[in-house]
């Protein structure tokens, strides 16, 4: 027979579930992980077009760029034509390539569907000699869930629910687009059929195998690329209603770019470059993690090497070389997530990395990251009372408020919670695992 699932393609980490109405199953996805029903969302493309995802993709990752060598040789890249007066003339256009690299991680595959169209505008990137799309990027890394669930189920997989944040865009447009993107690439990836389900209603019908009564209930899903919040009524599948939906494009990856832009910059020389415009570029640069490997070029590599050369504070440009040309920009991201994950349960943090010509060292604590964070603190609160008083609601007919998402579990979203609602309204449910459980919930009443 063939199987409906539950996929939960997330910014940060994915999973897959089915349901048969009496259980949930979440799969083991990825056995290279410490929890094997969460697979990071990430996908490795190696110059031969072999495709990795999750734990097996850092790992390679890892194995094969860091402190590598490098070869740069000088490829022709097109033509541009100058039209002008009376003048035209064509140009050819050179760029230098590293011929011995040997893969690209890429990584949010997720916040690049929101970007489709938009005036941000990402279509796709170029990789090696290849050009993937949006479409097809996500469509590679379903058709490799697809076949490592059907290997766990030993059965074909026709149909999956997929989960959607409330809102892809700001506008109705750019979020039809966002949403016909991410079906499109399920059915390249192979499911048959394909349907969606809001990410937060998706939590709150895993809760509601946990009720004997009916409860109105606000659903808080912070997760590594977007905030949601439902308000629904649940306990009763006959009478489940949604009172009122609500998000913003505030997310937990916004959070470690906020340490890096606000705390970390320093190390890479930001105060003693402030007269060096090329350097300055490279260093802010530094939080975009997708830009950064893309940064190590030979003209780049000359203008750190002669400014280092010059005494424009030598010790922080090497440390800002070694970030760029030893491939550590991966290894930086996940030690200033480590640190911004830590800070939920500890009062103080370290962020380090150690590495060729690299030793970064900063405390960091809780109280600094709370002043980083502030004004999203501020934004996120005006959504939560917008949806609120959207649902109809009084606080004091809201009976749980049930958090979801790595990033709810920030103490400064779950004290504005319980201030808001008092502490014992305010509950935990898995992070990682709810909303694929749900979306498996899901999929089971469609049948």
């Amino acid at each position: 027979m063939s199987l409906r699932v539950g996929l939960d393609f997330g910014t940060s980490n994915s999973g897959v579930a089915v349901s048969d109405g009496a259980q949930i199953k979440l799969l083991p996805i990825d056995p290279h992980n410490i929890l094997p029903e969460v697979v990071k969302t990430v996908l490795y493309i190696t110059r031969d077009q072999q495709c990795y995802i999750g734990q097996e993709a850092v790992e390679l990752y890892y194995r094969h760029n860091v402190n590598r060598i490098r070869r740069y040789v000088k490829k022709w890249a097109g033509e541009i034509d100058y039209v002008g007066a009376e003048l035209h003339y064509v140009r050819d256009i050179y760029v230098y390539v590293d011929e011995l690299k040997p893969g690209r991680m890429l990584q949010y595959l997720k916040s690049a569907l929101r970007k489709v169209g938009n005036a941000r505008r990402y279509e796709g990137t170029q990789v090696f000699d290849q050009y993937y799309r949006v479409v097809d990027l996500v469509r590679i890394y379903l058709s490799i869930l697809k076949k490592r669930a059907e290997d766990l189920l030993h059965d074909e997989i026709q149909a999956v629910t997929l989960g959607r944040p409330v809102k892809f865009a700001e506008t109705a447009e750019l979020d039809r687009l966002a949403e016909e993107t991410l079906r499109q690439a399920a059915l390249e990836a192979g499911f048959k059929e394909v349907s969606f389900e809001f990410e937060p209603v998706a939590a709150a019908l895993y809760y509601e195998k946990k009720l004997d009564r009916v409860q109105n209930i606000l659903v808080f899903d912070f997760g590594g690329g977007t905030l949601d919040i439902a308000i629904m009524r649940i306990g009763n599948m006959r009478q489940r209603q949604v009172y009122a939906s609500g998000g913003i494009d505030i997310a937990g990856s916004d959070f470690d770019r906020a340490i890096i832009q606000k705390r970390l910059l320093p190390h890479f020389g930001l105060e003693q470059a402030s007269h060096h415009p090329e350097i300055l570029e490279l260093i802010q640069a530094v939080p975009d993690w997708v830009a950064l490997p893309d940064l190590s070029t030979p003209h780049n590599r000359y203008n750190l090497e002669h400014a280092i050369q010059h005494g424009v504070a030598p010790p922080r440009l090497q440390t800002l070389q070694s970030l760029i040309f030893n491939d550590l920009a991966f290894s930086f991201y996940n030690q200033v997530e480590a640190a911004k994950i830590a800070l939920s349960s500890q009062g103080a943090t370290v962020i380090e990395l150690t590495g060729k010509d690299i030793h970064l060292w900063e405390l960091y604590t809780r109280y600094q990251f709370e002043r980083d964070i502030h004004e999203a603190v501020i934004q996120i609160e005006r959504v939560l009372f917008d949806t609120i008083a959207a649902s109809g609601l009084e606080l004091d007919q809201i009976d749980i408020v049930l958090k979801t998402g790595g990033s709810s579990n920030i103490p400064a979203f779950t004290g504005m919670l319980e201030r808001i609602f008092s502490p014992a309204r305010v509950v935990a449910t898995n992070p990682f695992s709810s909303v694929t459980a749900g979306l498996a919930i899901h999929a089971n009443e469609l049948k």
